[in-house]
């Protein structure tokens, strides 16, 4: 009996060995931006401090294309959340820095990647039930007019991955200024998405199919994976039968990839596809 509790204990400590700390990921963000030659910045967006990555030399362009992150390390298990949300894998980051048209920054979530002062209100149900809440959208919403106003854009193009895309979406509908609005692997219906997943649903969060009246005027173009278990094509669908049929927003699902295979790879040549205009 004591070895095997001496087992299950070294089980536990490997696993928290392998978890990495909010500090590692931290710092594997940065690196991954600065070996791209890109930057820090920390935006004041009112309830949050935002943290964003930008290239230094990025000139004043009309059109500004803006990735917003996903939901990062939301949950340490089924019954934890975690206490800092920064995620493991920036796949949003790693998708700005390879877009082909050179005219792109990067936005994360609140609370990601910010310490000390900046952690202002990171209380855990900003990235648990109310991840997609009214006051996570305004503080986007402020940040991203300040990443416009920085480069002199007059028209953006949001992307978002995964929770990003509900959060791009849900910022797209507060604004007039959106060109394009592009997910990758977007949870973009909260309610269909917590009843597939049979998670608790999201109490406080918006939900992005519901702004589909607003929404239906801006272009959309939204990529899923065919073998993707977390946010499912039907899913995606489930958001694009919200609209009229002749409104209806272009969906693209993209046969063997999943929830993080292979977008980065792929994302020139995806990213050089237009969206098509709404009616």
């Amino acid at each position: 009996m004591k070895s095997y509790y001496l087992c299950l204990m070294s089980l536990c400590l490997a696993a928290c060995t392998a978890m990495p700390t909010a500090q590692d990921r931290h710092v594997a963000a940065e690196k991954v931006a600065t070996e791209a030659g890109w930057q820090r910045l920390n935006l004041d967006a009112g309830t949050f401090a935002l943290a964003a990555f930008v290239p230094p030399h990025l000139a004043a362009t009309d059109t500004l294309t803006i990735y917003i992150e996903g939901d990062g390390l939301a949950w340490v298990n089924a019954y934890t959340p975690s206490l800092d949300p920064t995620p493991r894998n920036p796949l949003a980051l790693k998708l700005a820095l390879t877009d082909p048209h050179h005219h792109a920054v990067y936005l994360a979530r609140p609370c990601q990647y910010v310490d000390a002062a900046d952690r202002r209100n990171c209380s855990t149900r900003y990235w648990t039930n109310e991840r997609f809440a009214a006051a996570v959208i305004a503080s986007t919403d402020q940040a991203i007019t300040q990443l416009k106003q920085r480069y002199g854009a007059n028209r953006l193009v949001l992307v978002g991955y995964s929770g990003g895309g509900a959060v791009a979406a849900l910022t797209a509908a507060r604004r007039h200024d959106i060109a394009t609005l592009i997910t990758v692997a977007g949870n973009l219906d909260i309610a269909a998405w917590t009843s597939q997943q049979q998670l608790s649903p999201l109490s406080g969060s918006l939900n992005p199919s519901d702004a589909w009246p607003t929404l239906r005027s801006v272009p959309q173009l939204h990529y899923v994976g065919e073998r993707d278990n977390v946010i499912t094509p039907g899913l995606t669908q489930s958001y694009q039968h919200r609209f009229p049929r002749d409104q209806q927003p272009e969906i693209v699902i993209i046969p063997g990839f999943d929830h993080y295979c292979c977008w980065v790879e792929a994302w020139p040549r995806l990213m050089a596809k237009p969206a098509q205009s709404s009616n």
